[in-house]
């Protein structure tokens, strides 16, 4: 039973193909471009360097894909509180790069359920969904799919 200071709890039954929700706006910055470099070792000048990325087809700095990537995890989002006791693992994750992004812009996570696979045990499912960041400018710069593995809705006693 939900309280007050608690999302309301669904789990892979809930999400059925089709189920949708979106997550929160991010506007990134240039901190954001240094702390996942200094936190990945991944310090190649055109995520940081002003005078390097100018030189670059894109003309300025670049978000890493993996930071971008980040973004669509479902803990990345409010959504996470309402699978709390369902999660039980990321089993998959690929990634297409669609378009640029920059320091600045402003990107939001949609998800859509493509699928729901009960398990063997019938426990859990296997879910996936269909992952899409989207600028300011309403293009879609990265698109994928997830899979996760969810518990089912415990039989009611």
């Amino acid at each position: 039973m939900a309280t007050p200071d608690r999302a309301p709890q669904l789990f892979a039954d809930d999400l059925v193909p089709g189920f949708r929700f979106r997550g929160e706006a991010k506007t990134l910055t240039a901190d954001m471009f240094r702390q996942f470099a200094a936190l990945t070792d991944d310090a190649h000048p055109i995520h940081y360097d002003e005078a390097y990325a100018a030189k670059t087809r894109f003309g300025r700095p670049l978000a890493h894909g993996f930071l971008l990537t980040s973004l669509t995890a479902l803990g990345a989002t409010s959504f996470s509180h309402s699978v709390e006791d369902s999660m039980v693992a990321m089993l998959e994750q690929r990634m297409q790069f669609l378009r640029p992004v920059f320091v600045g812009d402003v990107v939001v996570p949609d998800f859509e359920v493509v699928s729901m696979e009960p398990t063997a045990s019938g426990r859990t499912a296997r879910v996936e969904m269909a992952v899409w960041l989207t600028n300011q400018a309403g293009e879609r710069v990265i698109e994928g799919r997830h899979a996760y593995l969810l518990r089912c809705r415990p039989p009611v006693a």
